[in-house]
């Protein structure tokens, strides 16, 4: 297997383009083997040059509400009555952990976005 690190703008694009050419390799094959370490590397240079900020709480919330048609009464086994949910999602009142661990656990919110500082 020829593969090497990906460093620079060139090696990154060579890698994808390789990727490219190896996407209907079969699994426990040399080149279902090469595809699996070229994803790796790339998504190691990805996280590196091109990271993804997470968004703050109330973004975090809004969207997962957005997604899965939520209302504030659905919100309220996990932060309380429905002013305390508005209270949030209008950025006048902060999450507290609590509330955090159980948007968390329940929603399946990213722990990164819920104790980030808001925006």
């Amino acid at each position: 297997m020829d593969i090497k690190p990906i460093r620079t703008k060139r090696d990154y694009a060579a890698a994808l383009k390789m990727i490219e050419q190896l996407m209907t390799a079969k699994r426990n094959t040399p080149e279902g083997d090469r595809l699996d370490v070229l994803v790796t590397l790339i998504e190691a240079y990805e996280a590196k040059h091109f990271p993804l900020d997470l968004p703050d709480p109330v973004a975090a919330i809004k969207l997962v509400m957005e997604q899965r048609n939520l209302t504030v009464k659905d919100l309220v086994p996990y932060i309380g009555q429905p002013n305390r949910v508005y209270e949030v999602l209008n950025r006048k009142r902060p999450l507290t952990m609590a509330m955090a661990w159980k948007l968390h656990k329940g929603l399946g919110i990213p722990a990164g976005s819920l104790i980030k500082q808001a925006a």
